[in-house]
């Protein structure tokens, strides 16, 4: 297929939305570092090609009334993960991947590690889930000491940090926050260890509670995310302040939740209201 061909062919894919936007910008990505790379081809007709952009869809958002539905709806580690990703602000991954030394329950504050684009956050403790995040831990210590008792009690580290602390995939610190019930043995290594609970879990827990729950809501654990930034900015918080706790590089993304509010940065009442209908 001639250059010219390739670039009408995914502009037309762009236009007509035959595929998905990510889908066409990283089949273009790899057609790019096919000519470049191994073929060694200039690419004159790269500047024709459209490329897709994504639409721009509102986030689904709970109402204060909706989340309390939902807790009540819920139990156990779900529950409390879930009082995390409302009270925090995290992504479901980057609370299940919270270790027992990432959270500072004497400056109130989480540290998420290793968050979207390899970034490193503070965000807030609520003060709500303190009470039965400490009785977990409690809990959740005691039980890392019996793995400990029977030669088991490792966790996978980040970055190779086992090869620099032989011994820190056991040390406490080290521990997930939400740990899975089950240990699994290392067919290289031969230890055993314990993986954090799984993202499934949590997901099926929220979408069943939010059946039961009756909300007619598309809405899934992200949903509490977006809802944790609408409601600080509802409650006058600089959207700035919101970006930081969020973790998004740039504050046009956190923009996206004063359309949510539907006041655009001001105050807009429907003309509608204004008569007695």
């Amino acid at each position: 297929m001639a250059g010219n061909e390739v670039a009408e062919f995914l502009s037309w894919l762009a236009v007509e939305r035959k595929v998905s936007p990510s889908t066409q910008n990283q089949a273009l990505a790899a057609l790019l570092f096919l000519y470049r790379e191994v073929l060694e081809i200039d690419l004159e007709w790269v500047e024709g090609v459209i490329r897709a952009k994504k639409a721009r869809r509102l986030p689904v958002v709970f109402d204060r009334k909706e989340i309390r539905a939902v807790m009540e709806e819920l139990d156990s580690t779900p529950r409390l993960v879930v009082s995390l990703l409302y009270g925090s602000g995290l992504r479901l991954l980057e609370c299940l991947r919270l270790r027992v030394k990432d959270v500072d329950f004497e400056r109130r504050r989480i540290i998420v590690r290793q968050g979207k684009g390899n970034r490193d956050r503070a965000t807030l403790l609520p003060e709500a889930a303190i009470p039965v995040l400490e009785h977990g831990l409690e809990l959740w210590k005691k039980q890392h000491a019996r793995d400990l008792s029977r030669g088991a009690g490792w966790v996978v580290l980040p970055d190779a940090l086992d090869r620099k602390y032989r011994n820190a995939g056991r040390e406490w610190p080290w521990q997930w926050v939400f740990p899975a019930t089950r240990t699994y043995r290392d067919s290289q290594s031969g230890k055993t260890f314990r993986h954090h609970f799984h993202e499934s879990s949590v997901q099926r827990s929220v979408r069943a509670a939010i059946k039961r729950a009756g909300i007619a809501k598309s809405a899934s654990c992200h949903t509490f995310r977006h809802s944790f930034a609408t409601h600080l900015l509802r409650s006058g918080y600089d959207i700035r302040t919101v970006q930081e706790l969020l973790g998004h590089k740039s504050v046009r993304t956190t923009m996206i939740y004063t359309h949510v509010l539907n006041r655009g940065g001001r105050g807009v009442q429907s003309p509608a209201d204004a008569l007695d209908l």
